[in-house]
């Protein structure tokens, strides 16, 4: 029954195709919910239309007509008509075309204004050329050495890692109470301690030059205290290294080194970097010569903490040259030797 329904509705729009193709509207032709045929067409008139049987309904789905046959030479255009069944439901008709739309009448073009006088912002301009950074000088070579000249015997280095050379002779000088130094850097130790105490301090010298069997007693001496206060040998001839330097390495033995307290503060402790007299040798000794040997931040290099009574002659030219270099006598002995063996100074 639905089949003989939908037949009917194929063959109604077949019908009414050629009558909405001259009038150019669309032809609609579906099955209302209620069974129902229901029709549409933009034309009273129909033009006969071949009459497909239920069989080629059932083969096909679309059917296209092609209007020369069937229609004047005035609407040759083909129309498509798909066939309800297949889940269509409904005919498509042919694309409207849309109406043209009449062209806008030209607008008239103000005449120009008269032309200003150029300006030189209308002018081609020069790309401003990018500002050259100043040439930087070119290193020279200087015509005398970056590092001052200084003898063998000032810049000798000894340390846990270089011990005094073998046969080292030295030629020494007694002060006035009795300690001993080097006698090349008397006049410039007096002459140290003399600025010291027209400053209004009273600097003291509490030791200076030492003998190998004097050494050896003061390290033993000290590995004993530590191993009395519970260290193992092992660990108390480590820290013995440290503050007492071992035999045969200890700047002492050179009489170039010596340690210097106030008077009113003697201990070998910390708490001598507090006192008046070490505030003006620290900021001073450079002077004369002296620079402080075991400085608070270099331990790891120096190999022995910090000592701030302990001083050190290397010869005023090179201690000023340290002063300012920020650098220990080991830091500053490597880059000398590095920047020597360069063959060139720079400046």
């Amino acid at each position: 029954m639905k089949r003989m329904k939908r037949t009917a509705v194929l063959l109604a729009a077949l019908l009414l195709l050629p009558t909405a193709a001259r009038a150019r509207m669309p032809l609609k032709a579906h099955i209302r919910e209620d069974g129902r045929n229901s029709y549409t067409a933009a034309a009273s008139k129909l033009t006969e239309l071949p009459v497909l049987s239920p069989g080629e309904i059932r083969k096909t789905s679309t059917v296209v007509i092609y209007p020369e046959e069937f229609f004047p030479a005035e609407t040759q255009e083909p129309v498509t008509v798909i066939l309800p069944g297949r889940g269509q439901g409904k005919t498509e008709a042919p694309e409207e075309t849309p109406e043209e739309t009449p062209p806008e009448a030209p607008t008239e073009t103000p005449p120009e204004a008269p032309p200003e006088e150029e300006s030189q912002d209308y002018l081609p301009q020069e790309k401003p050329a990018e500002p050259v950074p100043p040439a930087q000088p070119a290193r020279k070579e200087a015509e005398t050495p970056a590092f001052p000249e200084a003898e063998d015997w000032q810049l000798l280095l000894v340390n846990p890692w270089n011990e005094l050379p073998e046969g080292y002779q030295v030629t020494l000088k007694s002060l006035p109470d009795g300690q001993k130094v080097d006698e090349r850097i008397y006049d410039d130790l007096a002459a140290m301690l003399a600025a010291c105490r027209e400053a209004g301090l009273n600097p003291k010298v509490c030791s200076a030059y030492r003998t190998q069997s004097k050494q050896t007693y003061l390290y033993n001496n000290k590995i004993a205290r530590l191993r009395n206060a519970g260290y193992s040998k092992a660990a108390a001839i480590e820290e013995a290294g440290r503050w007492v330097a071992r035999p045969g390495t200890s700047e002492h033995q050179l009489g170039l080194a010596l340690d210097i307290v106030s008077s009113s503060y003697q201990a070998l402790t910390k708490k001598q970097e507090k006192t008046a007299e070490q505030k003006w040798l620290m900021e001073h000794c450079w002077e004369y010569g002296f620079i402080l040997r075991y400085p608070s931040d270099k331990g790891e290099i120096t190999g022995i903490g910090y000592e701030p009574w302990h001083y050190r002659y290397v010869g005023r030219e090179v201690a000023l040259d340290i002063r300012e270099s920020g650098l220990c006598l080991e830091e500053y002995l490597l880059l000398r030797e590095e920047t020597r063996s360069e063959g060139t100074n720079w400046i």
